[in-house]
């Protein structure tokens, strides 16, 4: 029983996995400019000509994936003090990262609980036009349209990303964070756009219209790539701003 409720304490307090924090940024970076890079590069209509429609969709659903990686990868840090209160020197130490919290009035973590699981949806939807493009004959293949579940929740976790750095109308043209967050609610509206363009009419079983489905697709890729490169040059403008942390020594308990 004291074995079970130290196992448990620990996971509440703390995975045993430790990376540095430094580490743990720059992948998510990496992982979110291959996802939107490849998202980019699946809308453009001379590649899916050029590989076909299966390929086209591998592209997708592989991008998907590592959307989904860097996703998650944020949350985690999100939830974890040890990922972002760091300075120059600490940013290379490792922590352990926190596996689950609940943090209802953080709003970087609000941004990163409901950003997760809009990328389980286009997990899902790619996985779903891949699955019927290698399925139906080249003639009635589907394009890939981004989901309105998770194009939705994109949304959502873009508006908490702006008001984590202000208020929601504020501009801060001197802030990489700001620019960061308003690049990735823009890419959001053009998912958001490209799914509504891409419902099926009834009538006709088409798309209301394909090319601005695909349009938006490309346009908000790019500002998602756009952005995911700014947290490379982002995370070193903060650590260099951030105050060293003082050791927790005799003298400086004291003084509490």
């Amino acid at each position: 029983m004291e074995a079970y409720r130290g196992r448990k304490r620990r996971f509440r307090e703390g995975s045993a996995v430790a990376v540095r924090p430094a580490v743990l940024n720059t992948m998510i970076a990496w992982l979110f400019i291959i996802g939107a890079a490849l998202f980019a590069l699946g809308s453009v209509p001379a590649y899916a000509d050029a590989v076909g429609a299966t390929a086209d969709s591998i592209t997708y659903f592989v991008g998907s994936l590592f959307f989904t990686s860097a996703s998650f990868c944020q949350l985690l840090q999100a939830q974890t003090p040890a990922m972002t209160d760091v300075d120059v020197e600490s940013q290379h130490t490792r922590s352990r990262v926190r596996f689950w919290a609940w943090l209802p009035r953080d709003r970087n973590w609000l941004a990163a609980i409901t950003q997760f699981p809009g990328t389980l949806f286009f997990n899902i939807s790619t996985l779903a036009a891949l699955i019927q493009n290698a399925t139906v004959k080249q003639q009635d293949r589907r394009i890939w349209r981004p989901d309105l579940y998770g194009s939705t929740l994109f949304l959502m976790s873009s508006a908490f990303a702006i008001l984590a750095v202000g208020r929601l109308l504020s501009f801060r043209p001197r802030s990489l964070p700001w620019y960061i967050a308003w690049l990735n609610m823009i890419g959001s509206i053009f998912f958001m756009i490209s799914a509504l363009a891409s419902y099926v009419l009834p009538t006709t079983g088409e798309f209301i219209n394909s090319s601005v489905s695909i349009a938006g697709t490309l346009l908000g890729a790019l500002c998602f790539l756009v952005g995911a490169i700014l947290m490379l040059p982002a995370w070193k403008h903060a650590v260099r701003a951030a105050a060293p942390a003082r050791p927790e020594g005799p003298q400086h308990r004291a003084a509490h």
